[in-house]
């Protein structure tokens, strides 16, 4: 419920605040006077755009407050966006800069337009002249039709698009699949090649290194086995026992055996006959060693090639698959696994179309549900607004939902909703957007509203200009309706129709007045005496007219006997 509206600098307003009444409330004032700002206010509230021009001239920014109760549905979204209550009445603003810039506010807090709208847009409804354009279109047929359908059918077509959407993900999958084998094809045939290629040769980690090293040893053997013979004949000495060539061997022996008999002699030079001793026993380990590493320098050609004509192969790897032996295996698994899903697009086609089949076939059946609902619905909803279409001065309209069923399933259903209605005796029913007149199409929107309302207390409804093309006993029924709607939901009118603004519970009126080239409008509550004056001059044009007093007095009587 909009308990208070308040509008500042917004067109010809200043400053004014509405409070509309629980029920109905209407807004009344001449032509030009400013009816239409108090709409636009609430409006920018539901978040519809807004630009420089309707900030009043000479202000800096344009502002519209209104506070709400009754949150229950909004309650969860209040709660992400951080919005505070205030004694548990929310605030929302909304600001228009004279620069064209906008903000809104939520609860205290700033938020974007779109969670505005997502607040306010659960709690208010604005219907003008483009609402009745909306309703000639099958997308709003078929959502006034499911908004009739109440929880049960809500939750079919909540199934029902689930089920479309996830079907339509499944296929996009098997498009992109379907269009890219070729190209899955190319790569699995690259990646197959190199794998082969690197399976035929084998590399083992770290081989181009053990074989870079042995290559090394082997072309370095004249080299090695020279200078291992001068280090095993300066170790060992002449192999001809020559006393002038004794080695480190036979110099280490001489030094061992003088410096033994000085420890016999000395006992302070025990610890260099000890040395002695030590260094004899590894130059005797070292001079066995090289004489060994010597006799293992054998000249090997054939495995000198064989590890030339190795490395060849593995330089070939390299070339293609990494800078060295460890990197081309790590290529190797990595394209193994590659292959691995690409090879699996096959496989995963098939099971994709599996899935796409189990879930078509859960389509028609949950469709067939939706459309079982929406048939129940639609008879429901004819035979309610056919009432009420009876009691708007239209006794032989018909009305009709006409359920056509799709080529191919679509997003919303099986079926293309359409609204039929024919207006008199005889007619055949067609589509409501090609032979509703403009005050056919009013009055059964007002039907419509009036039976869906029931269906949703606590809504906030905006009629601007409802009762446009009607007149007479019409506007009475019409104004009748509207007072009916209040019953479950808060109804603000704006009209120009006393038998309508006879109905409500309050009555607000704007009205215009100009100081110099300055034009302000006010808007003020009336009270029973100011609403005969103002259902006259709404009537005649005279407010003080006598007769046209009592013909408002009348009107008025006739709302309050309902």
């Amino acid at each position: 419920m909009l308990v208070e509206l308040r509008i500042s600098n917004l067109g010809v307003i200043a400053d004014v605040t509405i409070e509309p009444a629980s029920g109905m409330t209407v807004v009344t004032g001449e032509t030009g006077a400013g009816k239409t700002m108090v709409v636009s206010g609430i409006g920018l509230l539901l978040g519809v755009r807004a630009d420089a021009g309707i900030v009043r001239h000479g202000a800096d920014r344009a502002i519209v407050e209104g506070r709400f109760t009754d949150l229950d549905q909004v309650s969860g979204i209040l709660a992400e966006i951080g919005a505070e209550l205030d004694a548990d009445e929310l605030l929302v603003a909304r600001q228009v800069s004279a620069q064209g810039r906008s903000r809104a506010f939520v609860g205290g807090t700033q938020t974007p337009i779109s969670r505005l709208t997502s607040v306010t847009g659960e709690l208010a409804t604005i219907h003008g002249q483009s609402e009745q354009i909306r309703l000639g279109s099958p997308d709003r047929q078929r959502e006034v039709l499911d908004r009739s359908g109440g929880p049960e059918l809500a939750a079919a077509l909540a199934d029902y698009q689930d089920t479309y959407r996830r079907g339509e993900r499944l296929r996009a999958e098997r498009d992109d699949l379907a269009r890219n084998a070729q190209e899955r094809a190319r790569q699995a045939d690259l990646l197959r090649f190199g794998l082969e290629e690197i399976s035929a040769i084998d590399p083992q980690p770290g081989e181009d290194t053990a074989l870079a090293a042995e290559a090394n040893r082997l072309q370095a053997m004249d080299d090695l086995r020279m200078l291992a013979t001068r280090a095993s004949h300066a170790l060992s000495g002449s192999d001809e026992g020559d006393p002038d060539d004794p080695g480190a061997i036979g110099l280490v022996g001489i030094a061992r055996h003088a410096l033994t008999g000085i420890a016999r002699l000395d006992g302070q030079a025990a610890e260099l006959a000890t040395a002695a001793r030590l260094l004899a026993g590894q130059v005797n380990e070292l001079a066995v060693d090289v004489a060994s590493y010597l006799n293992d320098l054998d000249a090997d050609p054939l495995r000198l090639e064989a590890v030339t004509a190795r490395r060849a192969d593995l330089a070939a790897l390299t070339r293609k698959y990494g800078s060295d032996v460890d990197e081309v295996l790590a290529w190797a698994a990595d394209a193994a696994s590659r292959l691995g899903r690409l090879s699996g697009g096959d496989q995963r086609l098939a099971e994709l179309g599996d899935e796409i089949a189990a879930l078509d076939a859960r389509l028609t059946e949950v469709g067939g549900r939706l459309s079982e609902l929406r048939e129940q619905a639609a008879d429901r909803l004819r035979g309610q607004v056919q009432t009420e279409l009876a009691a708007l001065a239209m006794p032989h309209a018909r009305l009709r939902f006409d359920l056509r069923p799709l080529p191919a399933p679509g997003p919303h259903g099986l079926e293309q909703v359409q609204l039929l209605f024919a207006a008199n005796p005889g007619s055949t029913p067609a589509p409501l957007a090609k032979v509703a007149s403009g005050g056919e199409l009013s009055r059964v929107r007002l039907a419509l509203e009036v039976v869906l309302a029931s269906a949703d207390p606590g809504h906030v409804f905006i009629f601007d200009e409802v009762d446009a093309g009607v007149g007479g006993a019409v506007a009475v029924e019409v104004g009748r309706r509207l007072a009916r709607l209040a019953e479950h939901s808060q109804v603000i009118v704006v009209t120009h129709l006393a038998q309508v603004a006879a109905f409500a519970s309050a009555h607000w009126v704007v009205s215009k007045s100009s100081r110099g080239e300055v034009t302000t409008s006010d808007v003020r509550r009336l009270t029973d005496d100011e609403r005969e004056a103002e259902l006259s001059r709404m009537m005649g044009g005279l407010a003080d007219s006598d007769s046209g007093v009592a013909h408002a007095r009348d009107l008025l009587e006739l709302a309050r006997s309902g």
